[in-house]
């Protein structure tokens, strides 16, 4: 009989805890709901403050990550000390974790500090043509371990932000135009002038080629029986590879049409 009143006892002491902390698991619970509903307001105001301001692309999806995440977490670790679990102990484990974690990723948290390096400091942005470890292309991506980009042989380049924060970067856009670099060769005995009055009128005539800054013919150098000549036409970006070939297509044809003769190598024969 007393085995049995001491259980009932137990049942009500039981009983009166758990109304004693419904309150509080109640109040927890909808930290953690109002909580999460907040972090996604948060986000979504962010967003639209980020397109008022037209903020840069890449930039705008990682600080919302970033504060998303961040807000999440602080709430989750508020919710677990306001139902009574040890948020020190839940804290250090999560140092610990974190600490496991960078070491075995030290690789990938340096493509992760490369990547908030190149979205503060912007050496280049989403729509950029750069060069970047040996490869060329549109960036058409920015994450936060890698940028990706597009080739003119229209293939796909992933490349590791470590590398590219640390490595050289050569932005072809930045100013907005390109300068094409083409040489010509003509034999020693044609008239340069008329030469390059046939090619300046090939590239004012061409839709492709911008007119400010205006096209230019110089004489690069003096070869055996040759003249080399520079060719520098401005263009966009997205117009390079086009405009290179249809210039030599062009100048090679008026060229013939002009009789402008290629350069005779001399051969001296050894007896």
């Amino acid at each position: 009989m007393e085995q049995h009143q001491e259980i009932i006892n137990h049942i009500k002491r039981l009983t009166d805890s758990l109304i004693d902390y419904l309150p509080v698991l109640a109040y927890s619970i909808l930290f953690l709901v109002v909580g999460f509903w907040v972090a996604k307001r948060l986000d979504k105001g962010l967003e639209r403050h980020f397109k008022k301001r037209n903020f840069d692309v890449s930039l705008e999806g990682f600080i919302r990550s970033l504060v998303s995440i961040g807000l999440k977490v602080v709430v989750i670790i508020t919710f677990a000390g306001m139902i009574g679990l040890p948020t020190t102990s839940l804290l250090a484990v999560f140092g610990a974790a974190g600490l496991a974690v960078g070491l075995a990723l030290q690789g990938s948290l340096s493509n992760f500090a490369g990547g908030i390096l190149i979205l503060l400091f912007k050496p280049f942005k989403v729509g950029d043509t750069i060069t970047s470890q040996g490869e060329t292309g549109e960036v058409i991506e920015i994450l936060i371990f890698n940028t990706i980009l597009l080739t003119p042989e229209n293939k796909t380049i992933i490349l590791a932000n470590g590398a590219v924060s640390n490595g050289t970067i050569i932005n072809v856009t930045r100013h907005g135009n390109l300068r094409l670099t083409l040489k010509v060769s003509i034999d020693f005995s044609e008239d340069v002038h008329k030469v390059r009055e046939i090619i300046m009128a090939i590239m004012l005539n061409d839709p492709d080629v911008l007119k400010d800054p205006a096209p230019s013919v110089t004489i690069l150098e003096f070869a055996e029986s040759t003249i080399i000549l520079a060719i520098r036409p401005y263009t966009l970006p997205a117009n390079g590879p086009k405009v290179q070939t249809n210039l030599y297509e062009k100048i090679r044809i008026a060229l013939i049409e002009n009789n402008i003769q290629e350069p005779q190598i001399k051969r001296t024969l050894i007896s």
